[in-house]
């Protein structure tokens, strides 16, 4: 694994794609030979042959597998050096969506080739170091390999194209959730009041965006942390409930009941089980 001046990551072993190293990270993933599966975000993945994986959240990422004959290479790199890279877009806020709920995407032959390179130009120039304009080189090559994968995934789903008001609310709507306020609050209307928009607009707008509601989108960001506290079994639920800031110890099992599809004691049986099998 070989770190930059810029923090470019290249490697080709698929266990370090969690590392704690890569948290508020993105990593890119082209899948080459062979096949590998992991839970994202407490969900199975299954990544093959000439598939891509965009990995918004490697925190996500656990219980790796990977196939004897497996082959793969991923640039990760840090958001906040990434996405300021991004000039305004409207492709961004519907795929970051859509690569939460899934990170790994099909790719043609050609479209392979083309990620293939964009990582090896990477891999390669990440070590010129001592170029005077280094930030900027990686930042272009990093440039083509986002605008590539925009590419290749808006070719599997369609888009509806914002106005700049619209794509605005949604991406500030994002940048609450991934700061966390997800953890504590979960009323539509507390993210509105936020945005300065009225319930309804951003309801609708989001929907018309994303494909999402707008509860839909808090969840996403509320499970996971939800699931990493009930992980956690020096916690109680009360403490749990409380720092989640639900209204009561009942509401909270409620919602482990309805996103999990058990109480949050079963679910601590079940992964206890789990970690006893697997690891």
């Amino acid at each position: 694994m070989d770190n930059s001046k810029a923090q470019i990551v290249y490697s080709e072993d698929i266990n370090l794609i969690n590392s704690s190293q890569f948290n508020d990270w993105g990593v890119h993933l082209i899948c080459n030979e062979g096949d590998a599966m992991f839970l994202f975000n407490s969900r199975p993945v299954i990544i093959r042959k000439n598939d891509a994986a965009v990995i918004n959240h490697p925190e996500l990422v656990t219980h790796i597998n990977a196939s004897d004959d497996l082959k793969i290479r991923f640039i990760a790199a840090p958001f906040k050096f990434l996405y300021n890279l991004l000039p305004a877009n409207h492709y961004g806020i519907g795929g970051h969506i859509s690569l939460f709920e899934n990170p790994v995407f099909p790719l043609s032959e050609e479209d392979s080739h083309r990620f293939n390179n964009d990582i090896e130009q990477l891999r390669l120039r990440s070590s010129d170091v001592h170029h005077l304009f280094y930030d900027e080189l990686i930042g272009s090559l990093a440039l083509t390999m986002i605008y590539d994968l925009f590419d290749f995934h808006a070719k599997l789903h369609e888009e509806v194209t914002p106005t700049e008001r619209t794509n605005n609310v949604v991406k500030r709507l994002l940048a609450l959730l991934e700061n966390g306020r997800a953890k504590r609050y979960r009323e539509v209307a507390y993210y509105a009041n936020e945005l300065n928009v009225t319930p309804k607009y951003l309801s609708e707008t989001v929907k018309r965006l994303t494909g999402n509601s707008v509860m839909n989108l808090i969840d996403k960001y509320a499970v996971p942390v939800m699931i990493d506290f009930l992980k956690n079994s020096e916690l109680t639920f009360t403490q749990i409930s409380e720092e989640m800031n639900f209204s009561s110890l009942s509401y909270f099992s409620r919602y482990a009941q309805k996103h999990l599809g058990m109480s949050p004691t079963e679910y601590r049986v079940a992964n206890s089980t789990y970690k006893k099998k697997y690891n």
